[in-house]
């Protein structure tokens, strides 16, 4: 079981949700559908069946056995990519504000991680600084009374 398994397992075992749940459970239809859009228009697949279409579009209109729909220069396929990227544009600058928002939300789940931490810690520290002094004054004493009984 991965490190990330267990920290997940662990916070269903105490009924709590990481801040990735958290997040994903406050975006509504619009923000979900945006940040699919980008992922998939940021992928290798789209790239390649992008390329397979206009090759297709492309030798389609210059071969054309029955009706060149878009002659060279291939203006619609032009206009076609125009349109594409003005909608892709605003559509990825939404799942990257989404992305900055998730971004300070785990820095926010990171730093109060670490304050935790930091107090468990500095306990930790008291508590053995306390069991040193106590182990110290127990040894001491201990030595006092080997000294007093070595002197009788």
């Amino acid at each position: 079981m991965t490190t990330k398994a267990k920290i997940k397992r662990l916070l269903q075992f105490e009924g709590k949700k990481n801040w990735h749940d958290e997040h994903a459970e406050t975006l509504g239809f619009g923000q979900r559908l945006a940040d699919g859009v980008a992922n998939g228009m940021g992928s290798w697949a789209f790239i390649i069946i992008q390329s397979i279409l206009v090759v297709l579009w492309m030798g389609l209109n210059i071969a054309g056995f029955c009706y060149h729909w878009d002659v060279y220069p291939f203006i619609l396929l032009n206009l076609l990519f125009s349109t594409q990227a003005a909608y892709a544009a605003p559509i990825i600058m939404m799942a990257q504000n989404r992305q900055s928002e998730r971004d300070r939300m785990q820095a926010q789940a990171d730093y109060q991680t670490n304050l935790d931490a930091k107090l468990e810690i500095e306990a930790l520290q008291k508590k053995l600084n306390t069991i040193e002094t106590e182990k110290l004054a127990k040894i001491i004493r201990m030595l006092e009374e080997m000294k007093q009984s070595i002197h009788k």
